[in-house]
């Protein structure tokens, strides 16, 4: 039922685009949570880093990249890498995700899922 609720090549509605962005916020929190505690152990980042809820600088990164590599997932398994509408909105999810909150950014990813091939 987890893998059928992040699949990213598949058309979904719009409750399917809500559990979709609620699945990878629960992927994101646990990614985030793991990989800053990891780097934190080995001395890559000072101090205790919180998590993904208070947006410091190491966890905006993280969710930024994570919105990037999930957009570009998107694009490449639907077949939308020539699409420049879709592009933009990879774009704007990953400006929302570094100025705005990561939670903002994965948003526009999961409007997108929406959109036909």
């Amino acid at each position: 039922m987890f893998g059928k609720l992040t699949d990213v090549g598949e058309k979904r509605d719009f409750m399917g685009a809500f559990m979709f962005y609620v699945a990878n916020v629960v992927v994101l929190a646990g990614v985030s949570a793991v990989l800053v505690h990891a780097l934190g152990m080995f001395g890559v980042v000072d101090g205790a880093s919180g998590n993904i809820f208070e947006s410091g600088t190491v966890q905006t990164q993280v969710g930024s990249l994570f919105v990037l590599w999930l957009g570009g997932m998107i694009l490449t398994k639907r077949g939308l890498t020539s699409d420049l509408f879709s592009m933009l909105i990879v774009g704007v999810a990953l400006y929302l995700a570094w100025t705005s909150s990561v939670f903002l950014g994965l948003v526009p990813l999961a409007l997108l899922t929406t959109i036909n091939k």
